[in-house]
């Protein structure tokens, strides 16, 4: 799979989720993309280095996002 046909099919599967929740699992995204985990993992990563979705921690869990979208953002004053 094409990144940029990537980056489009995560953007418009994370808008149409966006009201019922705005961070995401890794599998979830994998499934959005139809890849195998290990494609998958190439194309979420290289979409965080260019700030279009986000990476978030809590220690335990590791969750994925659209930047700049939740509650979380703006509590962490980001843009």
């Amino acid at each position: 799979m094409e990144y940029e046909e990537a980056k489009a099919k995560i953007v418009e599967g994370l808008q149409k989720k966006s009201k019922s929740k705005s961070k995401f699992y890794f599998n979830d995204l994998a499934k959005i993309l139809e890849s195998k985990p290990r494609d998958a993992k190439k194309l979420i990563n290289k979409m965080v280095e260019e700030g279009v979705l986000e990476y978030w921690s809590s220690g335990s869990t590791s969750l994925y996002g659209l930047k700049g979208a939740g509650k979380q953002a703006g509590a962490e004053h980001e843009e």
